[in-house]
């Protein structure tokens, strides 16, 4: 080994490999970072290690290894978000309770992993200062409840500081769940039961209101009307002699008294003659006219005529400065800046180098004989020639990207909580003001909904009776971080939105991309690019727990079919750790949400450049032109 070489880096290497193994994932990718830890779906970040190698070091990286990759084995994601809950309280129970069951049923498989994990339990008790607790109000509930879980599952004694917690807060959890957490061991190994073993907690503990609807009552409920649905095919008469029945009901019923008899012959009456008004109407009218249809409803997609939405009332496009206060906002950039201060300096490198290469391809041309400027030395011969000749000068001039807009739309979704909705707003900080000062115009978007598992048309939707194939049924919520006309200095602050709790729900992308496409058609701008960021296909249970599977889907595929066969904005799309080169032509996917800032560079510099070969080859795509 040569003295240039990290002493670490065996280390590091063997524990990335012993990572993979214990994920059953070869082909997971583990890089160390001096950023919080976390995961994707194929990468798992842990904390650096540093060449001194130091024990508390060490410890904390296996730690974090062992429980990212318990993680990535034993934890599915689409059963924890089916059965997860509307409110934020709920929300961090039922995380917490889930990542104690992981790391429960690691220990049972591989013994090994409790030891290190207690370790990092211990490190991150530690740094939050749990150890000097002395009142549960001043302890997180969540975190406490978890911290049981996983004593109750193991048998194992807490780390110092967790055990203070967790004690603070189990007089009140047995107190109140005492009875629920005799199932625990019977629910563990299975995620599906543990999760409704999670939300029966959770109303136990007086959080029931934040549950929202439950996922297996839904179930059956559209299993009971599909029953009945088919009863009432089977019986195609059944319909005509209920009505008989009625009608002579209506008739006979000793019930109904003399005033609601006349009352309903009144009615009838009236009936009789507005339809005879009518058809005296209709006689009277010319022939050849037709009567006055009223119009047809105008198609809620331009993409796909038959894309149904239940209720568009309660969606709304709003300004992110609409959505928090601006000191709220203020408080979110900091944290935004704060978070992501060990990535300005390789972020603003790239966006220095867009810029470069941008002003390298701006238009050059001369202006000549003028008074003053630049002395042309191509003519001093006709000076030399003739010393009355005047002087003459040229100047430079720019034509610059003046007659581009560029817009960003970002998915707000909730599985883009954490580093990859923080790296994509400050890419979106740096690419902004970048692109505004080669005189490109920046428009940027967010994309979520309003509220989980449907909001307000869903209850529409029960309240009407549960009709059958609704289409969309959430309210949609549009956010603008940042108008194209608008100075980037005044929506700086805006884009610490996306870090308010709550805020990320669900993703219906197809709609999202149908209203940036329209915005953009409306400028001015010759040019007009518009870059999706996104983490994988749009999701939204209530709407596909009552329509096919693909209907989100196929109406995103409709989207991008006719806004690429409009040609009016040039459309590219970047997923982080999902591949969404199945949805758009011009796509690229990332592994880890750090290589972020580059391909957004890249993807831009390649839309400016002259070359199309050079595009083609940035985008990936097949041919040129």
């Amino acid at each position: 080994m040569s003295q240039s070489d990290n002493p670490a880096d065996p280390f590091k290497k063997a524990l990335a490999e012993a990572t993979k193994v214990m994920a059953d994932d070869p082909e997971l990718s583990v890089s160390y970072t001096v950023d919080p830890p976390g995961q994707t779906a194929d990468t798992i970040r842990l904390p650096q290690v540093s060449r001194r190698m130091t024990r508390d070091e060490v410890l904390l990286a296996r730690g974090t290894a062992d429980a990212l990759a318990l993680r990535h084995k034993f934890h599915d994601t689409g059963t924890h978000a089916r059965y997860a809950p509307q409110g934020q309280m709920a929300r961090d129970l039922y995380e917490a309770m889930e990542t104690a069951r992981i790391e429960a049923v690691g220990a049972q498989h591989m013994p090994g992993t409790a030891g290190n994990i207690d370790a990092k339990i211990g490190s991150e008790a530690m740094r939050r200062g749990y150890d000097q607790i002395k009142q549960p109000a001043e302890a997180p509930l969540a975190t406490a409840a978890g911290y049981l879980i996983r004593h109750l599952a193991t048998g194992r004694d807490l780390p110092k500081g967790a055990d203070n917690v967790m004690e603070l807060w189990r007089g009140f959890i047995e107190d109140r769940a005492g009875g629920t957490l005799e199932d625990l061991e019977i629910t563990l190994s299975d995620q599906k039961s543990f999760s409704k073993f999670a939300r029966q907690i959770i109303s136990d503990l007086g959080y029931g209101d934040q549950l929202g609807d439950d996922p297996d009552q839904l179930d059956e409920d559209q299993e009971d009307q599909a029953e009945e649905g088919a009863d009432q095919e089977q019986e195609p008469d059944s319909t005509g002699q209920d009505d008989q029945d009625q009608e002579d009901d209506t008739e006979a019923s000793p019930e109904q008294s003399q005033e609601q008899q006349q009352d309903a012959a009144q009615a009838s009456v009236t009936l009789d003659d507005m339809a005879d008004a009518e058809m005296g109407d209709e006689a009277d009218m010319p022939e050849g006219e037709a009567p006055l249809e009223p119009p047809a409803p105008q198609p809620v997609s331009d993409a796909d005529p038959n894309y149904q939405v239940f209720n568009t009332e309660n969606d709304e496009e709003i300004a992110a400065e609409d959505l928090a206060e601006p000191a709220e906002l203020e408080r979110l950039r900091a944290y935004l800046d704060q978070q992501l201060d060990p990535l300005k300096g390789a972020v603003s490198r790239l966006a220095n180098k867009l810029q470069r290469r941008l002003q390298a391809q701006q238009s050059r041309s001369w202006e000549f004989d003028l008074e003053e400027g630049i002395l042309d030395a191509g003519r001093l011969a006709r000076v030399v020639a003739n010393p009355t000749t005047p002087l003459s000068f040229k100047v430079e001039k720019d034509t610059e990207f003046r007659d581009t807009c560029v817009t960003l739309l970002l998915d707000n979704s909730g599985s883009m909580r954490g580093r990859p909705i923080s790296i994509a707003a400050i890419c979106a900080d740096v690419l902004a003001r970048t692109l505004e000062r080669c005189q490109v115009k920046v428009e940027i978007l967010g994309f979520t909904t309003r509220a989980w598992k449907g909001g307000m048309c869903r209850e529409q939707w029960l309240a009407d009776g549960r009709p059958q194939q609704p289409g969309r049924l959430n309210d949609l919520r549009h956010i603008v971080y940042k108008s194209a006309d608008a100075p980037w200095r005044r929506s700086r602050d805006n884009l610490g939105l996306m870090m308010k709790e709550g805020l990320l729900k669900e993703n219906i992308d197809g709609e999202a991309l149908e209203w940036a496409h329209r915005r953009m058609e409306r400028r001015v701008e010759a040019r007009k690019i518009l870059m999706v960021i996104s983490d994988g296909a749009p999701v939204d249970d209530s709407t596909l727990s009552v329509n096919p599977a693909n209907y989100l889907e196929k109406h995103l595929r409709d989207v991008i079919a006719m806004v690429e066969k409009r040609k009016a904005v040039e459309l590219i799309a970047i997923g982080i750790g999902h591949d969404v080169t199945r949805y758009y032509d011009r796509a690229v996917t990332i592994t880890d949400v750090e290589q972020l800032a580059g391909a957004m560079t890249e993807q831009l510099a390649s839309l400016f450049d002259s070359d199309p070969r050079a595009r083609a080859r940035v985008m990936g795509l097949k041919k040129a032109g």
